[in-house]
């Protein structure tokens, strides 16, 4: 995918230009290619991205350690604000309080999108945060003599005052 120099969105027709994406995304070792398409509106003082995509990659699962396929897919928009650059990037120190109008994505008005890279980062950002393979996942259940044959020697005392603590009661 090309990037898009930002000032030709203006000449455009509406402003706008979509992007159908059919390929691999470089850095997401995906099975298909990624399908689907990017839509990236010039608003004045601001660059409207939606996207709709979907591919199949393969996952790790935390439980069992099996691999899975997943089925990523993403339907999201974003709002880009188009300023200059407000401080040299040297002139920042280490620590400094953020407010919260700085917490958005800037680029430069005359600058360029990189769609692919955009793309990474939403499919990405999509990817679930606990990998498991399934409900009937092995590594899942554990029964309650599997944890009493792991239980350390050093504590059979402490278990065995809880015995006896249970059956006084």
């Amino acid at each position: 995918m090309e990037a898009i120099y930002i000032p030709h969105l203006l000449k455009a027709s509406k402003r706008q230009a979509e992007i159908i994406v059919d390929d691999q995304i470089a850095g997401l070792n995906s099975l298909t290619p990624v399908k689907g398409t990017i839509n990236v509106r010039h608003g004045g003082n601001f660059l409207e991205i939606t996207s709709q995509a979907e591919t199949i990659i393969t996952l790790t699962c935390d439980r069992c350690l099996q691999h899975y396929n997943y089925r990523l897919a993403i339907d999201t928009s974003e709002l880009i604000w188009l300023e200059s650059e407000r401080e040299n990037v040297q002139d920042i120190p280490l620590e400094r309080e953020v407010s919260m109008e700085d917490l958005s994505e800037t680029l430069p008005p005359n600058g360029h999108f990189e769609p692919e890279t955009w793309l990474f980062e939403q499919l990405s950002l999509a990817l679930p945060l606990r990998k498991v393979c399934g409900e009937n996942c092995p590594g899942a259940a554990q029964t309650s003599l599997d944890v009493q044959s792991q239980l350390d020697s050093r504590w059979s005392s402490l278990a065995a005052l809880k015995e006896q603590l249970n059956g006084n009661q």
